[in-house]
């Protein structure tokens, strides 16, 4: 990429692309840039979709929830903006069985995905000349909807070597008085971690001393599949103030139903005084939630769920993870730190010194997707450059193939295999 324009491979002609592209923009390109050839089909590891694939499906109990609360005729007229109080109910109680203290339905707030909860707590903490701490790499979304609320952006670094944990150094070094919040993703998107206990203590501690409160993103939350359970942020709620911002579509495999939340985790009151809490209320109104009669199927949703499809599901991500790790390794190209031990994604490196014709990330893509039709997100879409974000929610022999596809694309460029 290059003054903001990405490259037509065969034309030398730019397609013309904003400074803050999103991931689905860049998909967008990338699919647009494979050549159609029908021997070969597109596979696309590159957005966090597992519908795309006939393993990944949600629980018929899901299903048919939503299913009579449309056939009820209850459910066709407007909910209250904040969210139908049996459903924010509902909720309370889900996020409460992992938490030492109780969660209210007036502590949940229901959103059209995760993605308006990310717009709605950015929203609700603005205030001129604030600034906002935002992982590197992590979810774009989060820095659009900052950038729209005119919050200054102050990266901070996740660790690869450490299991990409927050970098509370950066962190310290970065906050200041008009710091609004830290934004942590747990289980982590794009790089597969999963934060411990002592992890999370340590970044509660961290605010607190700084005096600012906790963004937790856990739409991947209870999708971890290594050694180190799932633990909610909102367990340190006492420590620092947390929000937290949810969703049905991962767990549940429903990314399309736009079923979210974002819940105040704050058993001191910092932020429940009447103005804040009005505020939050007219966003609300403003912008409105998800359908009614998907609201209204959350609490037989989360009530009839058997442990046995979450527990396929986790399996299933556990088996496609390690199949990405062992065919990584044997790619010399690329390389990764650790193998994912939660969530959908992880992070791999490219190796730009042994491969020839390839300039960056963007560019290994683009051409990876012409001539392979693989789709792989470019690190630079999630802040990383020169890194690959490879979604492993996929069929096993889908996987296999494109992992082929991909050693095959590698070795063509290898500067060993072209004399260099």
């Amino acid at each position: 990429m290059e003054n903001g324009v990405y490259q037509n491979l065969d034309s030398g002609q730019g397609i013309e692309a904003p400074a803050n592209i999103t991931i689905k923009g860049t998909l967008s390109l990338l699919m647009a840039n494979t050549n159609g050839d029908d021997k070969k089909r597109v596979i696309s590891l590159g957005i966090g979709d597992p519908t795309a694939y006939s393993c990944f499906r949600t629980t018929a109990a899901a299903q048919d929830a939503v299913v009579d609360t449309l056939r009820s005729y209850k459910f066709n007229g407007y909910s209250p903006t904040v969210g139908l109080p049996q459903t924010r109910k509902a909720i309370a109680k889900y996020l409460s069985s992992d938490l030492p203290y109780e969660l209210s339905s007036d502590d949940v707030y229901v959103t059209a995905g995760c993605t308006q909860a990310i717009e709605m707590v950015l929203s609700i903490l603005a205030r001129p000349g604030a600034n906002v701490l935002l992982p590197r790499p992590g979810f774009p979304i989060y820095g659009l909807c900052a950038t729209f609320r005119n919050l200054e952006i102050r990266y901070y670094d996740l660790l690869p070597d450490n299991g990409w944990e927050v970098n509370l150094n950066a962190v310290e070094a970065l906050a200041d008085h008009k710091t609004i919040a830290v934004v942590i993703i747990n289980p982590g998107n794009p790089c597969g971690n999963v934060y411990t206990r002592q992890h999370l203590e340590k970044i509660a501690e961290t605010a607190k001393q700084l005096g600012i409160a906790v963004i937790a993103d856990e739409v991947y939350g209870h999708l971890a599949f290594g050694d180190k359970p799932f633990v909610p942020m909102g367990v340190f709620g006492s420590v620092a103030p947390v929000f937290t911002l949810g969703s049905l579509s991962k767990r549940w495999l429903v990314p399309g139903w736009r079923l979210g939340w974002l819940v105040t985790n704050d058993p001191n009151g910092v932020y429940k005084n009447p103005k804040f809490v009005e505020r939050i209320k007219k966003y609300c109104d403003i912008c409105g939630g998800p359908a009614t009669f998907i609201q209204a199927a959350v609490p037989l949703i989360i009530e009839q769920t058997k442990e046995a499809f979450f527990g396929k599901t986790i399996n299933m991500l556990k088996q496609s993870a390690e199949i990405c790790y062992k065919k990584i390794k044997e790619i010399p190209f690329i390389s990764c730190p650790s193998n994912a031990e939660g969530s959908m994604a992880l992070m791999v490196k490219l190796n730009l010194s042994l491969l020839k014709d390839i300039s960056d990330d963007m560019d290994f893509c683009f051409k990876l997707a012409k001539e392979e039709s693989v789709i792989i997100l470019p690190g630079l879409a999630v802040g990383l450059k020169n890194w690959l974000r490879i979604t492993f929610a996929a069929e096993p022999a889908a996987l296999e193939e494109a992992f082929g596809r991909l050693k095959s694309f590698c070795d063509r460029y290898s500067k060993q295999q072209n004399g260099y």
